[in-house]
């Protein structure tokens, strides 16, 4: 691959970042697990040079309390030229102890990966359609203002819900509301008492609830809760052992892990951080509440990419943007079912998801043929900022950097 499509790649993720089949191996307990299934024969690799080791340790060095974007960051990239692992900065800045390179933190939006792909399983099993509607499954959910609303929408954002009222626009807000505990059919109420933003599968809006619906939906289906449906078909099947769901009340991060903060500015213009790793999950559940590490999430992203967590025709999904717009731009819609494509100049493609809680900033990515991927997890100091965390994009552009 060239220097420009790499640049043009790192560019693309830095977009994203701003904000044997299953169903043969179903057990007797009537869940399916991940197992092992031949992938078609793959091209030549997209990327075939060796990670940019001095690019990727420049990208994390000076990581601390007095950085001006973030304390840690924790970064493996792999594929078909080899594999780099890298870890920078401080587990707490009050103590200064360097930062814990298999530490924990919460994934945030990845989560919605891990969602989508249970809701394919049970779509490959026979017990949830794509084209199965929100009403047919969860009748009284959405109010007769709604017009059918599919299982496909809800997985690629055009399903015209509105979002929930949060706590405030402010991290001030967000601090003070730390360990509300929400209910999830409370928010959804919420939001479609608003009434619909746009007809089903016209349009594409990026939002929590979307997923929110899918997480009550999956609770139907499977009689349990989402946190041990999702812990049964893909954490214990692929060995994900520091990788947990925190369900609506924890508000621990459980395992070694570097402390997050968030960077605030006090009237006489000086800096202080607060510590941020203690806080609920409950606003963000099936959407953002996962808790992992990069090396669970490499295997994640390899097992996923290689068809062994979702069969292959429902896995497709993932890899289809619906042909709509996006309602904030106006530009072809981007997003898929729990992933994101970037469609670079010489028509080569990366797909990938990010997540942003406050004090972690994360990211999974990888070329469809695995030759390249890249997970991260960047202590920001201002992780729900609209602009990307500068630390976050050195990473991307050191990743696919010669």
């Amino acid at each position: 691959m060239r220097a420009t499509t790499r640049t043009l790649i790192a560019a693309a993720l830095v977009v994203g970042i701003g904000a044997g089949p299953v169903a043969g191996a179903q057990a007797a307990s009537g869940r399916a697990g991940v197992a092992a299934g031949a992938s078609a024969p793959a091209p030549q690799p997209s990327v075939v040079t060796p990670p940019n080791a001095a690019a990727l340790e420049k990208a994390i060095a000076g990581l601390g309390a007095d950085h001006a974007d973030a304390t840690a960051a924790l970064v493996r990239v792999g594929g078909t030229g080899g594999s780099w692992r890298g870890a920078s900065g401080v587990a707490d800045v009050r103590t200064g102890r360097a930062a814990i390179a298999e530490g924990r933190f919460r994934a945030g939006s990845v989560t919605k990966t891990f969602t989508a792909a249970v809701v394919l399983q049970l779509v490959a099993e026979g017990r949830i359609r794509l084209e199965g509607t929100v009403q047919e499954y969860l009748p009284g959910l959405l109010p007769a203002s709604f017009k059918p609303v599919t299982v496909r929408q809800l997985l690629n954002y055009t399903s015209g819900i509105r979002p929930a009222d949060s706590p405030g626009d402010t991290f001030a807000d967000a601090y003070a509301h730390r360990f509300d505990v929400e209910d999830p059919r409370r928010m959804i109420a919420n939001a479609v008492a608003k009434g619909p933003e746009f007809d089903p599968g016209t349009r594409q809006h990026y939002l929590n609830i979307d997923y929110t619906v899918l997480g009550v939906l999956i609770e139907k289906v499977t009689g349990t809760s989402y946190e041990k449906a999702l812990t049964a078909r893909i954490l214990e099947p692929l060995g994900l052992r520091d990788t947990s769901l925190p369900g609506r009340t924890q508000t621990r991060i459980p395992g070694p892990h570097n402390h997050g903060y968030q960077a605030v500015t006090s009237p006489d213009g000086t800096r202080k951080l607060v510590d941020v790793s203690v806080w609920g999950s409950s606003w963000e559940w099936a959407a953002g509440d996962l808790i992992s590490t990069t090396a669970d999430l490499e295997r994640f992203t390899k097992a996923l990419f290689g068809g062994r967590v979702v069969p292959a025709r429902q896995l497709e999904e993932m890899f289809t943007v619906p042909a709509v717009p996006d309602v904030t731009t106006g530009a072809p819609a981007d997003q898929t079912a729990g992933l994101r494509r970037f469609v670079l100049a010489d028509g080569t493609v990366a797909w990938g998801k990010t997540g942003g809680r406050h004090g972690y900033n994360t990211a999974i990515g990888a070329t469809r043929d695995l030759s390249r991927t890249l997970v991260y997890s960047v202590n920001s100091t201002d992780a729900k900022g609209r602009d990307m965390n500068k630390v976050a994009f050195g990473i991307v552009s050191a990743a696919f950097a010669e």
